[in-house]
């Protein structure tokens, strides 16, 4: 059985592969606690940019109807991990749901031309509604087209409204994506970060960002070392040792 997600380092760069092609890469529970993991090693690992894509012909069909994932934010890049280091998507064929969602957090994506840009949730009656600062990154009422008519969008669209910076052949969009990391990973790494910093304190966030920013750091803190050891002091009546962590 395949791993439904592979990381590979390669000169500096961390090549994250949602891996269920034969799912359209369908995001369940197993997938997205990969994803977060991967994200988390990126951020702390020695690789100085990340590129996310996919095996097989689609990006991904969104959330896994027949097992979606339980938290679906935890996953997200910048929303539940705040990313440190630059990240490229690198996608093809069916771009759905959450992937779209996925891409609007990266900083720079390439698509191929045969790239299917859809956000059906108000066809199918259920919204996490991250997918709302959206409307912060592309022209508002594109963003709104795309989120309340449900309908499929081009690649060719989506760059023309600056959520795509690259158009490639269907194939070559990783190629092209590792041109961008590795000018990325050249780069100083202190000047990106504190530039990504920055432009994230610019871009407005919707209540959903914020809910799951604000839920998943206090989540951070209640299954930290720290929080394990202050109740077993309180329990064993002593003075509790925190480390920090």
């Amino acid at each position: 059985m395949n791993t439904p997600l592979t990381y590979e380092s390669r000169e500096g760069v961390a090549i994250i592969t949602l891996n269920r092609p034969e799912k359209r890469n369908a995001i369940n529970n197993e997938t997205a606690r990969a994803l977060r993991a991967a994200l988390q090693r990126l951020n702390d690992g020695d690789d100085r940019v990340g590129v996310i894509t996919h095996a097989g012909a689609h990006f991904t069909g969104g959330a896994d109807i027949k097992g979606p994932p339980e938290d679906f934010p935890a996953c997200v890049p910048n929303v539940g991990v705040a990313m440190k280091k630059p990240l490229i998507a690198a996608v093809g064929g069916w771009v759905v749901g959450g992937g779209v969602v996925i891409v609007q957090m990266c900083d720079l994506c390439v698509a191929a031309h045969d790239a299917k840009f859809m956000f059906p949730e108000a066809k199918v009656g259920f919204t996490g509604a991250v997918i709302a600062g959206l409307a912060a990154r592309i022209p508002h009422k594109v963003a709104m087209e795309l989120m309340l008519l449900g309908e499929t969008v081009s690649a060719q669209r989506m760059y023309e409204v600056g959520l795509v910076n690259k158009l490639v052949e269907p194939g070559e969009q990783l190629d092209a994506a590792l041109a961008y990391a590795r000018t990325l990973a050249a780069n100083a790494p202190l000047v990106l970060e504190l530039l990504r910093e920055f432009v994230s304190q610019v871009v407005p966030k919707g209540p959903s960002e914020l809910a799951a920013y604000g839920r998943l750091a206090i989540s951070g803190v209640r299954q930290s070392d720290d929080a394990k050891e202050g109740i077993a002091a309180f329990k064993e009546k002593r003075k509790p040792r925190f480390g920090g962590r």
